[in-house]
């Protein structure tokens, strides 16, 4: 299974380690993904999707799940968040 955030699209990134002696060796900073399940106020039930901190947080503030589908562009959204995207568009046009 990947790393990446299914509403965020973050993912891992590359950097060095620094010695006191100013040795470089590279590494892997990986988000902190989480399993949580999200409620879709307009299709009225929970989703299960694999979010990093970050994008619980926004979330959040952009007021649920619903409103972060729908402002968020389908290239930084998963396979399954872009279905789910595509649910609640045609509940709310409807």
């Amino acid at each position: 299974m990947s790393r990446i955030c299914e509403l965020t699209g973050k993912t891992r990134q590359v950097g060095n380690n620094v010695s006191h002696a100013n040795n470089r060796t590279r590494r892997t900073f990986l988000p902190n993904l989480q399993n949580v399940s999200l409620i879709s106020d307009s299709l009225g039930k929970s989703v299960r999707l694999r979010v990093s901190t970050h994008g619980l947080r926004s979330v959040e503030h952009v007021g649920g799940l619903d409103n972060w589908l729908l402002k968020t562009e389908d290239t930084k959204l998963s396979l399954r968040a872009r279905r789910l995207k595509r649910e609640v568009s045609k509940k709310a046009a409807a």
